[in-house]
């Protein structure tokens, strides 16, 4: 059977498949579950400085099979609160990947160095949510942003920094150079692509907040186009996200330069049991094409190009 282990940026990982932020993550044993379940790292929802309550209701809107819209506002309980529910999983064995996010680079690094107090094995830099005012995207589409945040995290920590990248710009490759100047040792993209649905009985938006992010399978093929220009510009390790349900998505996303892939809709969908199943369906899929490892098949799509 084909080696799924994978290792880049410090870190080694027993397959390619970490639990998404912001997806089950919102205690510790729903992380301690995943990672039971059979996940090769779980990431945590994003930590603020402060509990924040997110958006009133309704949140998300649920299309079928192909995906999610959300605009949940980032609700969290805050830095510092949230390290009891990281002791949790860590005591059941998860590897955990820490999720931040600021409005600055100061308040980046100070939530950083907090984050990596807990023996986190990585943190992930929310540089991306599509529809939280003063946050994500809003912080994040600068290349210069990008890089004085990333550095300012770097500076203050000494464990791997990973930035998450957002779709909604028109140049996420620039985006990831920038991240990889700034001292990143990986990149993640992508994060939700900002979208709205209308009730056009009530003759307003559906979600409370009106623009929210689209993840799950309708954004595949969008996730895919930016991992590619990604690994066309950057050389630190990439992970892949977004509409990820089956063992040949991720080795799509592989084959397009993503060294691991975070699970997100399809655990809203099927629950943790996915992790148990993907790794199945991937492993079955690398033995039929040949490969001995996930990690050779790692951008094998950019040689026939």
């Amino acid at each position: 059977m084909a080696d799924l282990s994978v290792r880049f940026a410090g870190l080694s990982l027993r397959n390619p498949f970490l639990l998404a932020s912001g997806v089950w993550g919102e205690s510790g044993d729903s992380l301690a579950g995943a990672w039971a379940a059979g996940a090769g790292g779980v990431i945590t929802k994003s930590i603020g400085a402060v509990p924040r309550a997110g958006y009133p209701n309704p949140t998300i809107e649920t299309y079928e099979r192909w995906g999610l819209l959300n605009a949940m506002g980032l609700p969290n309980p805050g830095i510092g609160e949230y390290p009891r529910e990281i002791e949790v999983a860590q005591r059941a064995g998860a590897l955990v990947i820490g999720s931040v996010f600021a409005g600055d680079a100061t308040e980046f690094a100070r939530l950083a160095r907090r984050m990596a107090a807990t023996g986190v094995i990585a943190i992930e830099l929310n540089l991306s949510c599509p529809h939280a005012e003063g946050f994500g995207t809003e912080v994040g589409s600068e290349p210069e942003d990008v890089e004085k945040i990333v550095r300012a995290v770097v500076a203050e920590v000494r464990v791997p920094v990973i930035a998450k990248i957002t779709p909604n710009t028109s140049d996420p490759a620039g985006l990831a150079s920038a991240a990889e100047a700034g001292g990143a040792a990986a990149v993640s993209a992508i994060n939700t692509v900002r979208a709205l649905a209308i009730d056009v009985h009530l003759r307003r938006p559906v979600l409370a907040h009106g623009l929210g992010g689209l993840s799950g399978a309708a954004i595949k093929p969008i996730g895919l186009a930016c991992i590619w220009q990604i690994y066309e510009a950057v050389s630190i390790p990439i992970i892949g996200i977004g509409g990820i349900g089956s063992g040949q998505d991720a080795l799509e996303y592989a084959m397009a330069g993503a060294r691991a892939v975070e699970v997100g809709t399809a655990v809203a969908f099927d629950g943790i049991s996915v992790f148990a199943r993907l790794p199945r369906e991937l492993a079955g899929l690398l033995d039929e094409l040949g490969f001995a490892r996930f990690e050779d098949a790692v951008g094998a799509a950019h040689t026939r190009v």
